[in-house]
């Protein structure tokens, strides 16, 4: 048989990319000029290795390359070409498939699989279609889910079609299979980013400025209540990582989510973590079980990953009842709308409260909400920090310390605006001196002073 040359025998147009995108990395469309032969070869291959088990006597790198050999008989491939298919094959058995380098590649931040040929990416905050991998069909996508999953403890089939779970290194995975998802499965990949482990990072890229960081690291260090809102992909579990990292070493610490994202970095962490319903229904252990179940455990603080339920009203009682220092996350757009959450899932947990009496019981638990945003350019910033000041009776009152406001956009689309201190004096400031706190006192005596000297004017 006459051996052609790969690239002479398929003369496809060459097709990239975004080329904002890391140009070095490998496209399918820059080796193989026939996606469709590739896709070929590789399904060949890989239903095999399916079907078939490898023999006890060959080694796995000797099976994939004869299978290979076999697969491509008739097709003089150069080196580049021929490795390109084993690392494909490879990344099947013992990485994450199509997706392997993907999830290495520390540039992308999340991965959205909406069918075999439609791979979105988030890179820099911004979304782009990656045509460099694909899956073969529905059923590909399904076994890599499960692949994911599997060691995880979690199963996803069709009397399981929908899974939340968590990478070993704290990537969050969700995936929903037929019948709940129409179009086909769709797996959605959040990374954990090792990068934004600590304050510096937020402050470097932006989020917020040296004053804010100082002023959060003292109210963790003084023990008070904090929320942390924002909207999907804001940065709220990146944010409460990094608070969590302010707590004192010796303080026993109780993580309670749905899927294990936090990375503390202190030696005396308990990790809980939610549990679905098994095959028969039962077994179900919620963050509300946790929560309760937590109080028993003679914790220092208690972080909650979200609160998003019923569970919010026990997480209020932790607070109320001397759990000081206990840090939540939770969907929201502003502070307002976060308190208004609250009163909402309270309420719909069926507890027979009045509405004054659930405002009273926030008013008292909380102390500090800080709002994080994800902006149109794909960059995070801490929008707002506002403290707990009262209840007027109807509302509970906020007071702004810090916020970030928007003057409109540069020239190349970027966002543009500043971060403002406002000139008070935050009732909170008088807890962390209460309690031994005086890392802030720079910021709010300078204050101090500049408000005392508008009063002497004004008497003048």
């Amino acid at each position: 048989m006459k051996k052609n040359s790969w690239l002479k025998e398929f003369e496809v147009e060459n097709e990239n990319i975004n080329d904002s995108y890391n140009k070095d990395v490998t496209n399918d469309y820059d080796i193989f000029k026939d996606k469709d032969l590739l896709d070929k070869f590789r399904n060949t291959i890989i239903q095999e290795l399916i079907d078939n088990q490898i023999p006890d006597e060959k080694l796995l790198t000797q099976y994939i390359n004869e299978e290979i050999d076999r697969i491509t008989e008739g097709y003089d491939l150069s080196n580049v070409e021929r490795n390109h298919i084993f690392n494909l094959i490879e990344n099947e058995i013992n990485g994450y498939g199509p997706i392997t380098e993907l999830l290495e590649d520390k540039n992308v931040t999340e991965i959205m699989v909406n069918g075999p040929n439609e791979i979105y990416i988030e890179v820099d905050g911004q979304l782009l279609r990656d045509n460099s991998v694909s899956f073969i069909n529905d059923d590909h996508i399904i076994r890599t889910i499960q692949r994911i999953v599997q060691p995880l403890g979690r199963t996803i089939d069709s009397s399981n079609p929908m899974v939340d779970s968590h990478l070993p290194d704290g990537s969050r995975i969700n995936a929903i299979i037929p019948p709940l998802s129409v179009k086909g499965p769709v797996m959605t990949i959040r990374k954990f980013k090792e990068s934004i482990s600590n304050i510096e990072s937020l402050i470097g890229n932006g989020t917020m400025t040296p004053y804010m960081a100082r002023f959060m690291d003292a109210c963790v260090e003084a023990k008070l209540n904090i929320v942390v809102c924002g909207g999907t992909g804001s940065g709220k579990t990146t944010l409460l990582n990094v608070l969590s990292n302010f707590i004192n070493p010796d303080e026993r610490i109780i993580t309670i989510e749905d899927a294990v994202e936090l990375k503390l970095k202190q030696s005396h962490v308990i990790s809980l973590e939610t549990r679905n319903v098994n095959y028969e229904r039962e077994g179900e252990v919620t963050i509300r079980d946790l929560v309760r179940n937590s109080l028993r455990m003679r914790p220092d603080r208690i972080i909650v990953g979200e609160v998003r339920g019923k569970e919010a009203f026990d997480m209020l009682q932790a607070m109320n009842t001397g759990h000081d220092g206990s840090l939540t996350t939770l969907h929201a757009n502003s502070a307002e709308d976060a308190l208004n959450r609250l009163e909402t899932m309270i309420l719909m947990g069926g507890i027979d409260i009045p509405l004054k009496a659930v405002r009273e019981y926030i008013e008292k638990a909380l102390d500090i909400v800080i709002n994080i945003e994800r902006l149109s350019d794909g960059r995070r910033k801490v929008t707002s920090i506002s403290e707990v000041v009262g209840f007027d009776g109807d509302n509970i009152l906020l007071k702004e310390i810090f916020a970030f406001r928007q003057k409109g956009l540069t020239d190349k689309g970027e966002v543009n605006g500043e971060f403002i201190l406002y000139n008070y004096i935050p009732q909170v400031y008088k807890k962390m001196k209460s309690r031994g706190v005086t890392s802030v006192d720079d910021i709010f005596m300078a204050i101090e002073k500049e408000l005392n000297k508008k009063d002497k004017k004004k008497k003048d």
